[in-house]
């Protein structure tokens, strides 16, 4: 599995990266993983606001469909339009290529509140158990 170090991880399994002022969003390798085979993405306008712990999008799988969270609040900056016609991209590279959404970030020390990789590693294999 998956969990770089430089990011930080929501309990809804989405990573954030933050950089400055602006954060970019996806969803985990191991999301990914459980959901199987991703062949629909619902993302938000650019100028939506986000609100943490609420939905920011969907993903459909061959599986399920799932809500992805805000693991922070922001204001949508820019979304990923290859998604929309390749939304397999977050199955080969959920962490690159498969980002989501970037946000301005409302307040940065949300980010304090989520978890590290260790922490990431530590909750999913709980959740495996």
């Amino acid at each position: 599995m998956n969990i770089p170090e430089a990011l930080r991880y929501s309990e809804e399994h989405e990573w954030v990266a933050v950089d400055g002022t602006t954060a970019t969003i996806g969803i985990t390798d191991f999301a990914q993983d459980e959901l199987g085979d991703i062949v629909f993405v619902e993302l938000p306008a650019v100028g939506a606001t986000l609100q943490r712990s609420k939905p920011l999008g969907v993903v459909e799988s061959v599986k399920a469909v799932s809500d992805v969270y805000a693991p922070i609040g922001g204001t949508v900056t820019e979304v990923n339009g290859a998604l929309a016609d390749h939304p397999e991209v977050i199955n080969e590279d959920p962490y690159g290529k498969g980002w989501m959404v970037r946000v301005r970030l409302a307040d940065p020390s949300e980010v304090d509140g989520l978890m590290t990789a260790q922490q990431y590693g530590e909750f999913i294999a709980k959740e495996k158990a």
